[in-house]
């Protein structure tokens, strides 16, 4: 195989590596499917947590309504006459409380995993992950990704996920052996409260751990998603000459640059020395300053409308506006914006200007005699 050949031949295996970060819109494209990288081990650990703290706070008046209603219906509610309407009174009046004391902790589940889902990704509603893909039912497709890599680092995750909380579990109850051994000695109300602690400082523990390794997990996906989205040198390339490509997508582009170019050119209208109109069709703005310019030089000018915008904001701004019609539509047809004027004009402009300086000088004449 000759050099050339071969240097060829990396250069295109080179292209074709993903070494180069997604563009924008490879990203958003990835967003659109719902590949964003978020982690469910976080969300489920702070919901897990956030639980637990809340049955800290919330516990004396979950444990008092929970006796009251076992209480009623073992009092009251077995002695009633076995009817129909009675049965379903009962299954309501059950369900309707049950509801009613899990609100709080159902509540703080939902709000905890909308949180959750929002600071990982933000707002994201797609429909894309519920389409159905004949490729996931594939039994050679499932079989391969049932020894991929992913499936792999998963396990080891779950593995070591449950060793790290069986040690906090194990190092906890060992702290309580002694307690425990002794459990049996004390009375029921005794027993349940130090149950209630045990169980209550469990999974707060287990909730912190689960948390830790959930910002862990989160930052890991993070990491392959980037991974995933990773283009080639080829790639960047193709997306680049598909975009620009597109007639609508420079059309757009263009329409953009356009309305940015005469949006800065009007802020330069109040700055002008004088407007030289047809008078309706045509407005050119002139501004000289003798210590920074060689030349007057066209700042503005359009046609029709835009002639008309220019005219109103000269106005609003007392700039003075002249009409001179062969003037105007020479400046317009040979001078650029931001370009000096070509010296066969000098004679013309600087007429005006000097007639327009001129007016300027009167009207501050007459505001210093006024004052």
């Amino acid at each position: 195989m000759s050099r050339p050949y071969r240097y060829s031949l990396d250069l295109q295996m080179f292209a074709g590596e993903r070494t180069e970060k997604a563009t924008p819109k490879k990203r958003g494209e990835a967003r659109g499917k719902g590949q964003v990288a978020k982690s469910q081990e976080i969300v489920g650990a702070f919901i897990l947590l956030f639980t637990f703290l809340l049955f800290g706070v919330y516990g004396t008046t979950f444990q008092s309504q929970l006796t009251l209603l076992v209480s009623n219906l073992l009092q009251h509610k077995l002695t009633m006459a076995i009817t129909e309407q009675n049965v379903k009174t009962l299954f309501l009046d059950l369900t309707l409380q049950c509801v009613w004391l899990l609100l709080p902790v159902v509540g703080v589940a939902f709000i905890i995993a909308l949180a959750g889902e929002y600071f990982q990704v933000g707002f994201l509603f797609t429909l894309e992950p519920l389409k159905v893909k004949f490729d996931k039912i594939n039994p050679i497709q499932g079989f391969k990704r049932m020894f991929s890599m992913t499936i792999v680092v998963e396990f080891v995750k779950s593995m070591l996920k449950m060793i790290i909380v069986g040690v906090v579990i194990y190092m906890t109850l060992w702290d309580e052996k002694a307690k425990l051994i002794e459990l049996a000695r004390y009375p029921v109300s005794g027993s349940y409260a130090y149950i209630a602690g045990l169980v209550f400082s469990l999974g707060v523990k287990i909730g912190i751990t689960l948390v830790f390794l959930g910002i862990l997990d989160f930052f890991y996906k993070r990491y392959e998603h980037e991974k995933s989205l990773k283009m080639s040198k080829q790639d960047i390339k193709d997306e680049y000459k598909n975009t620009e490509g597109n007639p609508l997508i420079k059309g757009k582009i263009k329409e953009k640059q356009r309305r940015l170019a005469i949006q800065r050119m009007m802020q330069e209208v109040p700055k002008a020395d004088v407007i030289i109109t047809n008078p309706t069709h045509y407005a050119v703005a002139l501004k000289y300053d003798a210590g920074k310019m060689e030349a007057p030089t066209v700042i503005a000018k359009g046609t029709d409308y835009l002639a008309l915008k220019i005219r109103e904001v000269a106005k609003e701004h007392g700039v003075m506006t002249m009409e001179n019609k062969p003037l105007a539509r020479a400046l317009y047809s040979q001078v650029e914006i931001g370009h000096s004027i070509p010296a066969d004009l000098f004679q013309a402009v600087a007429e005006v200007l000097a007639y327009v300086y001129k007016m300027k000088g009167r009207v501050t004449t007459r505001a210093k005699r006024q004052r």
